[in-house]
Parts: structure tokens; sequence; C-alpha cells
């Protein structure tokens, strides 16, 4: 489906969705806990919903509701008992993957596992090697379905950390349903550190006896409870607001004269992302906060360099940002952006470049120098709902109209993008 954003206006309030970083993990350790946990989360999308689903095969019981407040939530009954066999559908989620894959070999679940999009292509090394030289029989990377069967052994565990953070929570995830007590040691530079901290986080929610000892975790095997290892449920959870959805509004305040308020945001969150406000500021965005709202309006922008080795998932909008900034934006550290739902250092050149910006890729980032507008035209999602959403806010700063082929592509993460952006 196309859609064409042909006014250079945008809504000047919003409320920040449910972040689904968080949404994917509490629901995991929900679905593996002791008891009934109630997690409020007002907003779902694609990708929660395709963990939601997962879960539900594996034997858990996730339902959807909504209370008297009309707060809406998930009701988690976790899996009972463990099954032998399993079959699900990750859909284009590389969290719900990377993250159920290391959890049911741990259980021991014998599974074959579905992808769509380009989810069969990304790799899995190296933790489609870890699982396979600790107990865990795997189909060749790249099988649609992906069969395993086998059970994940406790060990001494050793991983890159500069390669997906999704990886290192997905054995954290893991581990403590294995046959005894763990070590996971992260080697090299750490790259998407916050992730990480976001799965401790869920994880001391649920009493997981996990400690962080420099790069090294110390797990424990999970509490026995009528026979299966349990995290301990606190019965009620909220999942905080999207600072990485966010980011489309607070970029799209920084290019408005009247600017954009943003509620429901923490500022002390354990999410990454939080970082567009400091990048924003850098800029010289005019950045206010008061009363759980925060404000970015219009001021002269100014070029920077950012690394991007923590904040991955900003760049296409901060590009955007970027491509009418005075002077010279150098991002770099972001060749892992090549891995995602499409190749996003080439589709955001690509979908620039068509609205006329001034951009060029390097091996592992962008080079932008800003102009005082974009012209406008017609552009690719790539089936990316970053790209998708990306070029929303680019439309802002466009002489003429923005059509964006496969919109669609917003329903991944922010399905209620268009009624929340258009004015």
């Amino acid at each position: 489906m196309n859609y064409t954003f042909s006014s250079n206006k945008t809504k000047q309030k919003i409320n920040a969705i449910s972040s689904k970083s968080e949404a994917h993990r509490l629901l995991i350790c929900a679905a593996l806990s002791d008891g009934e946990t109630c997690i409020v989360c007002n907003d779902t999308n694609q990708d929660i919903d395709a963990t939601v689903s997962c879960l539900n095969s594996l034997g858990a019981s996730i339902i959807r509701a909504e209370n008297e407040d009309g707060e809406k939530y998930f009701n988690v009954t976790p899996i009972g008992e463990i099954p032998s066999y399993a079959a699900f559908d990750c859909g284009e989620s590389g969290s719900t993957l990377r993250f159920l894959l290391p959890v049911v070999a741990a259980l021991g679940i014998e599974c074959d596992i579905y992808m769509h999009g380009r989810l069969p292509e990304r790799p899995l090394s190296p933790l489609y090697e870890l699982l396979a030289e600790n107990g865990v029989t795997l189909s060749p990377q790249g099988s649609n379905p992906l069969h395993i069967s086998g059970r994940l052994k406790s060990g001494n565990y050793e991983i890159a950390g500069n390669i997906s953070s999704q990886f290192i929570s997905g054995l954290l995830f893991a581990l403590p349903f294995a046959d005894g007590d763990s070590t996971l040691t992260m080697t090299g530079k750490l790259e998407s550190t916050p992730y990480i901290t976001m799965t401790e986080q869920a994880l001391e929610i649920f009493g997981a006896q996990i400690r962080n000892d420099g790069n090294v975790f110390y797990i424990q095997r999970a509490n026995s409870c009528v026979g299966l290892n349990r995290f301990t449920t606190p019965h009620h959870v909220f999942v905080g607001g999207d600072w990485s959805n966010a980011a489309f509004f607070l970029c799209a305040g920084a290019l408005s004269k009247d600017g954009v308020a943003v509620m429901g945001l923490d500022l002390n969150s354990a999410q990454g992302d939080r970082e567009i406000l400091n990048i924003l500021k850098r800029m010289g965005a005019s950045i206010s906060h008061a009363n759980n709202t925060i404000t970015v309006k219009k001021a002269d922008l100014f070029g920077i360099e950012i690394d991007a080795s923590q904040i991955p998932d900003l760049v296409p909008v901060i590009s955007v940002v970027a491509s009418v900034a005075m002077g010279k934006t150098k991002i770099y550290n972001a060749s892992r952006l090549r891995l995602k739902e499409s190749d996003r250092l080439q589709s955001v050149c690509d979908m620039l470049t068509t609205l006329g910006a001034d951009i060029k890729q390097t091996s592992d980032g962008l080079i932008i120098h800003g102009k005082s507008s974009l012209c406008g035209g017609t552009v690719s999602s790539c089936n990316d709902h970053r790209i998708a959403m990306s070029a929303a806010v680019a439309s802002l700063v466009c002489t003429s109209p923005v059509t964006v082929e496969g919109i669609e592509a917003i329903k991944k993460s922010y399905p209620a993008f268009l009624s929340d952006f258009i004015v």
C-alpha cells in the first residue's frame, strides 16, 4: 500500500506507545514463571504479537484484555507441563527468534520455527554454534522452518559482545533452565549494552539469580517448582513508553517551528534510545521537559559525529534530521544495520537521495551534508518499518509531497503511526 504525505505538519502532542523491547522481555519471563502475571501494555504490534503467539504455542496462555480504567494488558498464565514438541511462527521478529531459540533449547523441546521476510537470511552465528556445541541439534542456518532438538547444557559460555545483544539476552533467558549453574562471558567490545541491561532488569523483576561482574554473568539455575524450574512472578508489571518509536516524533519536533510534545517517557529508562535527546541537543534542537512531557522544537541545527554502536535503531531518523542540519554529520559504527529488516545503510541512503539529500555510505555508516530543505518524491519502505516512518518525518522538510510505497511496514512496531503522525 502507498501513502502520500502532502503536508509539512505533524501532530504537536502524542502519547508514547508501549516499549516493544520491554514487552518482549517481560512476556518471556512471565511465561517461564510460577504463577499468573498481569503485564500492563497499552499498545501492541506485529513483533509483540509474534512473541505472544510463540509462547502460547509452547504452552502458555496469554490473553489480551482491558480493565475498568481503560488500561490494556496481557494476562499471562505460564507454561505448565513442558511439551515434547512445538511449532511456532516468529513472523519477521528478530527478537522473538533470538530470544526464544535458546529458551526452547534449554527446555528440551523439539521444535520447528517458522520465519518470514528477511528473518531466515539474518545470521544466527555465533549463537548457532554455541547451541550446537552444547547439546542442541539444529537444521542448517537459513532453513525455514529451523528445526531444533536436544537440550542445552549448563556450562561456561563465551560470546562476542559486538555481534548481537539479542544473542546474549537469549542466553540469559535460557541458561537458568539448563541442568546447573552457568557463566556467560562477553568478549571484545560490547555494543547495544542498554538492551542487555533491559534483559537484566526484566530477569531481576522475576527473581532470576543472575550476577553481572564486568563482562561475566554468573547464572544460577532457576528455583524448582513442582519439579520444574521457574522464575518468580511479581504478579503485576508495567511496560514503559517506547523511546525508539518516540524518536520519530522527537525528531519531527526538531524540524517543526511549533515543536512536538511526547508524553509518557521515562528519562531514567534503561532503554538506550533515550540517547536521542542528547543527540538532538548536540545538533542544536530546543528541548524541554516538565510534567511527564518532553517537548522538542526547531532551532538552528548543526551536523555532528555520532557513534551508533549503542543506538543503531536511531540511525534512520537521525539521518533525516542531519539532511537539513548545517554542515557535515558523520555516523559510524553502524555496520550491523546491514542485517536488519533491510540493509538500513543502503535503504536510508536510497530514501534520502531520492528526496534530494546529500548523503553517501561508508563501510560502517553514513556521511551527510545538510541542505536547507529536501525536494520530495516517491520512496520505498523496503518492507522496513523504520524506513517508512523516517520517510514520513522527512516529508516535514520537503518542498513537494512524499509518497511511501509499502507503508504497511509500520505495523511491525507502530500500527497507529499514521493516526498519531497526521494532523
